[in-house]
């Protein structure tokens, strides 16, 4: 017998109950899902609560294999959730248990309940699907329940429109009422004008008994050879007869009719995985067999090689001999027979093509239901698999996504459960349907969904143990802006404590220290010069001195972060984040950068990369040694930037602010020209379709004109050495 341990146990009851709750409430939302679709159809028909109860059911047991992927999904988020958010998880880690060993238990779990998927999806769905699909055609063809409105005209009884002026419910009495009855054809249509009425259902429910008072009955009359539709109102003869009482019988049958299961049978999703490849191997069989006498009876018929009698042969050699060729030309050959003879060849040669068109549409028709036939007990085939594959798959990745959003509840953790089921159930709709089709690979098209979502759970697991902050969106940010070069900017605040205070003394040195250093890499390195390709790419060295000037510069800013003033820290904010190893090459490593500049079109836009990139370390260091001098003024106190009177300050940042706004023109003046850029080229490829459309338009009408021409040229080549037989 297998011991569980006591936190097995404890970490099974939160997530099974929490899991039962989700199925239910999953599976709740399926069906409505499923009676929406057809509500229309439904609604109205008086049916009975045994027949909804055994219709909710079939409908519940055919959505088990939906509800179990998310109910997976949404339990193992929210329990690890909650583990995470009340720091279980925590004292677990620091007791020394694994998030691994936490989740081995519910990894079994989610392996049972993908079994069991299986089983519903193989053994008990079927038979639920023939009776669910059988109730519901039944129920579409149920008569309505009457239900009479007032002021309005009723069409639900068949072939009868009834209009009621107002009605009693307590008596069931009708009054002011007009019947249209067609159930005689439209030559013989009745009106009936009752001043009161009664409509009751008969004892077998077969038919609906109106009683009628106070009334008249007008029926029109067809007379012989006259057309009810063609004959004026006036002068169309009719019936009138005149009753203080009157019962009309309509038939009504409002019984429900079951209809046969065998009848659905055939359905794809009536079938278990043995039968499905049963049927599968019967169908190829026959398609086979169809295939190869289609392929027969095209031999025989339309590809056949046409046979030339020894006299004919001689005769057509003599024609060509006589063109002076080694080819005979057919059109000369129409040109020379009467009209008549020829127009008659040409209606023969369209008819045969049209009968042979037909003839193959119906046999690819034929075959091509076959193909679909086939296909569809595929795609039934492959998604038992994948929806019970999709269970333990969504345990890998709820479980994980609960232990690092530490997030519990139903609030976040259904949010990302929804979207991430959304997602998956997008894909495997749109993939399924596209295979159903055939547009792509039955394989593929099944299992594209599992396919995505198995390399996610396996990096959500992996990056759960250990313990990686995967939604830490400040990290997603920074590479982002790597990998694109966009600017990041310094934010240094002043410090509440300060231990160590910045030496004075030698930080005069050291800015001046760097300031050279900018200087003198500036003056040596030509750094708006386009840089070169070979040594880009095959001679890959490090950038020493830019390092070094980075270094120094970061320890400069470390040393005066420590500051009191405020206008340090101010200007300390004004040093660019420089980029020491993108203006050099663009891998580390040497082989990257050789196959990289081997392919050019790769390289090229690297090369433009890199250029880039010296061009902004050029720029920064510029910048650097402003801000050096800045610093410089500030900590000798000969700076008066920062100390200028109120106007002046006034004036300085409407000078920024212009030049702000200036910039901002700039970038739109580049918008808009782009835009129109963009909108002329548009228009003139538009301009060029149509003109084309039109002359391909003028050619195929040009062709339609000349369709009762002779049909072109067709050749039919002699052999090198023809015999003489001129004689």
């Amino acid at each position: 017998m297998i011991g569980i341990k006591k936190l097995d146990r404890y970490i099974l009851q939160k997530f099974l109950l929490i899991f039962v709750g989700a199925f239910f409430i999953c599976l709740f939302v399926f069906m409505m899902q499923f009676t929406w679709r057809y509500v229309d159809e439904l609604i109205g028909k008086g049916l009975s609560m045994e027949i909804l109860a055994k219709f909710f059911w079939y409908m519940g047991i055919t959505m088990v294999s939906q509800a179990l992927p998310l109910a997976v999904l949404l339990a193992s988020l929210i329990t690890f959730g909650n583990l995470g958010e009340s720091f279980e998880l925590l004292a677990m880690k620091a007791a020394g248990v694994s998030l691994r060993r936490v989740m081995a238990p519910l990894a079994v779990v989610s392996v049972i309940v993908g079994c069991i998927s299986f089983y519903f999806q193989n053994k008990t769905s079927p038979e639920a699907q023939i009776n669910l699909k059988t109730l519901l055609f039944s129920m579409k063809q149920q008569s309505p329940a009457v239900e009479i409105p007032e002021g309005v005209f009723y069409n639900g009884v068949p072939n009868i429109n009834l209009f009621v002026q107002q009605k009693n419910a307590e008596t069931g009495m009708l009054y002011q009422v007009i019947i249209y009855k067609t159930d005689q054809g439209f030559e013989k249509a009745q009106i009936v004008l009752a001043d009161s009425a009664r409509l009751e259902m008969t004892s077998d429910k077969m038919h609906l008994k109106l009683d009628l008072w106070s009334g008249e009955q007008f029926q029109a009359l067809q007379t012989a050879g006259t057309s009810p539709m063609m004959s004026n109102g006036a002068e169309q003869p009719y019936d009138r007869e005149t009753f203080q009482y009157k019962q009309l019988l309509i038939d009504f049958d409002s019984n429900f009719n079951l209809m046969d299961k065998e009848m659905l049978s055939g359905m794809p999703q009536a079938k278990n995985m043995k039968q499905i490849v049963h049927s599968v191997d019967s169908v190829e069989h026959e398609l086979d067999s169809v295939g190869k006498q289609y392929y027969k009876q095209l031999q025989t018929s339309y590809y056949k090689r046409p046979r030339l009698l020894p006299q004919d042969s001689i005769h057509i050699v003599r024609m060509a001999q006589k063109q002076g060729k080694q080819a005979l030309d057919f059109d000369k050959l129409v040109e020379t027979m009467p009209s008549t003879q020829a127009l008659s060849a040409r209606q023969m040669a369209r008819a045969s093509i049209k009968s042979m068109k037909s003839d193959l549409e119906w046999k690819q028709m034929v075959t091509g239901d076959g193909d679909n036939y086939i296909r569809r007990h595929w795609v039934e085939w492959h998604q038992k698999m994948t929806f019970s594959l999709a269970c333990i798959l969504f345990f890998f990745v709820g479980a994980p996504l609960g232990a690092i959003i530490r997030k519990g509840g139903l609030g976040m953790p259904t949010v990302i459960s929804v979207i991430i089921f959304i997602i998956w159930y997008m894909i495997s709709t749109s993939s399924m349907k596209m295979a159903r089709e055939g547009s792509i690979n039955m394989v593929v098209g099944m299992w594209i969904s599992t396919i995505v979502i198995a390399p996610f759970s396996v990096f959500i697991t992996y990056k759960s143990n250990l313990d990686s902050v995967v939604f830490n969106l400040e990290a997603y940010k920074n590479l982002f802006c790597r990998l694109l070069g966009i600017r990041t900017k310094r934010h240094l605040m002043r410090k509440e404590v300060i231990i160590d205070e910045p030496r004075m003394d030698v930080i005069p040195q050291s800015i001046d220290e760097l300031r050279r250093d900018c200087l003198a890499y500036n003056e040596q390195k030509q750094l708006r010069r386009a840089p070169n390709y070979g040594k880009t790419f095959f001679h890959y060295q490090p950038d020493a001195e830019v390092e070094a000037i980075n270094y120094k510069m970061e320890m400069l800013i470390e040393e005066l972060s420590n500051s009191r003033n405020t206008k340090i820290l101010g200007v300390l904010n004004e040093f660019p984040i420089l980029y020491v190893t993108a203006h050099t090459s663009p891998f580390h490593n040497a082989k990257y950068n050789m196959a990289a500049g081997v392919f050019f079109p790769i390289g090229c836009v690297l090369w433009f990369r890199i250029w880039r990139f010296r061009l902004r370390l050029y720029r920064d260091l510029r910048i650097i040694v402003r801000t050096c001098n800045r610093l410089d003024q500030v900590i000798t106190g000969t700076e008066d930037a920062t100390e200028t009177s109120g106007a002046e300050a006034d004036a300085l940042a409407v000078q920024q602010n212009h030049k702000k706004k200036w910039r901002v023109l700039k970038w739109l003046a580049v918008i808009v020209v782009a835009v129109l850029f963009a909108f002329v080229s548009w228009n003139g490829y538009q301009r060029y379709r149509y003109k084309k459309a039109v002359q391909q338009s003028e050619q195929r009408r040009k062709k339609a004109e000349q369709a009762d021409q002779p049909i072109g040229p067709r050749t039919l080549t002699l052999p090198a050495a023809a015999p003489d037989v001129s004689k």
